[in-house]
């Protein structure tokens, strides 16, 4: 939605120009759960606010061909409180940067998400949920002190790169790159595909392959990883398949992911769910998440929610 028709657009930024915030959108979701969570230590009910979020954003032309861009996106915890009822910290910092946008592409700087978490485009079908592929791979990282670059298209490919500057005199530059094809939506090719790589970005090396298509009424996917401490510690690799299947307003989904490290422990996350859309923009679903771990506790996950995007 266009932020200079909101209300509180004019109640925050009523002593700008009207021509400065012209092309500024406000955009959002609210996504809430009721679930009953197992952590390893027997269930418990919760009401979890998942990564319900807000943000701002915007273009202003600087010459022909130019144009500098903005975000400023923070999350929004609805649900989470202590004991007394308070709730310090329910505002959180996402993707915010400036820059600009040309025939090269487009650079920014702030905080971002890396080219390796970009690059796994739309496939994780638990994203934000108890099943996102956070919890098994590393490389999901948005972070600060950072420069982010995206070219333009040239024949569905893009080039992702990130540049996380050390900000420490005992600390090492960070690199993340990634080479993408398609649309990641699906909606203007039927396939996407990815490779993408860190070197030293949080503590990790990691080299991940990425890939999913459309068949008649089916969304299939399926990622491949290998992940390494920087000191050569911790080598595992591990891979994940998924399933969408839409019928009328109901998608039913299916995911298996799992991770083997070298010194022997295994990690495995199965998550099953529906999504029942009420509109274009809300949805109620399900799902069910299960971990399996060789050396630590197993967990489970059922839980039920809404969704609103705006």
């Amino acid at each position: 939605m266009k932020f200079a028709k909101s209300s509180l657009f004019l109640a925050l930024f009523g002593g700008l120009s009207f021509s400065a915030l012209a092309d500024v959108d406000l955009y959002g979701k609210a996504n809430v759960t009721v679930q009953s969570s197992d952590d390893g230590e027997g269930s418990f009910t919760e009401i979890k606010s998942n990564n319900s979020r807000f943000g701002l954003k915007g273009s202003e032309k600087l010459t022909e061909g130019l144009e500098a861009v903005y975000k400023f996106e923070f999350g929004v915890d609805v649900s989470d409180a202590d004991s007394k009822g308070d709730n310090d910290d329910n505002i959180t910092a996402r993707n915010q940067y400036v820059g600009v946008k040309g025939g090269f592409g487009q650079v920014v700087i702030g905080r971002n998400d890396t080219a390796m978490k970009q690059s796994q485009g739309k496939i994780d079908l638990f994203n934000d949920l108890e099943g996102d592929i956070k919890n098994v791979f590393k490389g999901e990282n948005r972070l600060g002190d950072s420069i982010s670059y995206a070219s333009n298209d040239f024949s569905g490919f893009k080039v992702l790169a990130t540049y996380i500057a050390e900000d420490d005199v005992d600390a090492d530059d960070g690199y993340s790159v990634a080479l993408t094809y398609g649309d990641a939506k699906l909606k203007e090719s039927k396939i996407y595909a990815s490779v993408a790589a860190d070197s030293e970005v949080k503590g990790y090396d990691i080299v991940r392959a990425t890939v999913q298509g459309k068949v008649g009424d089916f969304k299939l996917g399926a990622m491949y990883q290998t992940q390494e401490k920087v000191d050569g510690s911790a080598e595992a690799d591990g891979y994940l398949v998924n399933a969408a299947y839409q019928m009328n307003s109901n998608t039913f989904k299916v995911q298996y992911q799992v991770i083997d490290f070298d010194e022997g422990d295994k990690k495995t996350a199965i998550s099953a769910g529906v999504d029942h859309k009420l509109s274009k923009n809300t949805k109620v679903f399900g799902f069910y998440s299960t971990f399996d771990t060789d050396n630590q506790v197993d967990q489970d996950y059922l839980g039920v929610g809404i969704e609103y995007k705006f």
